[in-house]
């Protein structure tokens, strides 16, 4: 499965000819900065939370690509006021079929405010299932049991877990949910974009490979097999 990593939580999947965008702060990440927004594609964008460093470009690509958004019942309200009409509101344990396949938002332990201080609802994770990949996607979160759920409910083949640390669960709780959901392959999000979230590289693969797992720290831009 090729995925796309685009710095801090974003990166894209496409599923049955359709991008599946997650979390887009791409223009204000000093990371990103090779990156020219106008150029990313998306046919939905799916938000797990409302901090700024998950949905700071998110209108701005809605708005231009027409994709849908998916993402818990307040943010998808906050997006309507903006003029963004074309929404799916979600909220914990519903999924909902959609021509790529089902997404499932499942719990995140976080907080959520969206940029202007309004509320953001309860943030959230998202499981993608379809014929050609099962994968999970966390959000920030801490490390929680709920995730031993996931994995016996779910037959996944990879995830994409927080590893930064400071704000979210750190490489070596992300190494023990990686066990709990099941999967051997992990892409790594939410580190070195800031000084608080900056990891060691090098350790954070160990954590994982030491338990017989991959952990993947990609460039911003860079396309990966996963």
């Amino acid at each position: 499965m090729k995925v796309r990593f685009f710095g801090h939580s974003c990166f894209s999947v496409t599923l049955a000819g359709k991008t599946l965008l997650f979390d887009p702060f791409i223009s204000p990440n000093p990371l990103a900065d090779k990156l020219d927004l106008e150029t990313i594609e998306a046919d939905y964008i799916l938000l797990s939370h409302g901090h700024e460093d998950h949905v700071a470009d998110a209108e701005a690509l809605l708005k231009r690509t027409g994709a849908l958004l998916i993402a818990n019942f307040e943010i998808t309200s906050w997006f309507q006021a903006k003029g963004i009409e074309n929404t799916h509101p979600m909220n914990h344990g519903g999924k909902v079929k959609l021509p790529f396949g089902t997404v499932k938002f499942v719990t995140a332990v976080h907080s959520s405010v969206l940029p202007d201080g309004t509320y953001g609802g309860n943030p959230g994770g998202f499981v993608i299932e379809s014929d050609e990949t099962n994968f999970y996607f966390s959000g920030d979160t801490a490390l929680t049991y709920d995730m031993k759920l996931l994995g016996e409910l779910h037959d996944l083949d990879w995830a994409v877990l927080c590893v930064g640390d400071n704000f979210t669960m750190g490489y070596q709780d992300a190494a023990i949910c990686a066990e709990w959901v099941g999967v051997k392959k992990v892409l790594g999000t939410h580190f070195d974009s800031f000084p608080m979230i900056e990891i060691d590289h090098d350790a954070a693969r160990s954590a994982f490979s030491e338990k017989g797992m991959t952990l993947f720290l990609p460039q911003v831009g860079e396309a990966i097999n996963i």
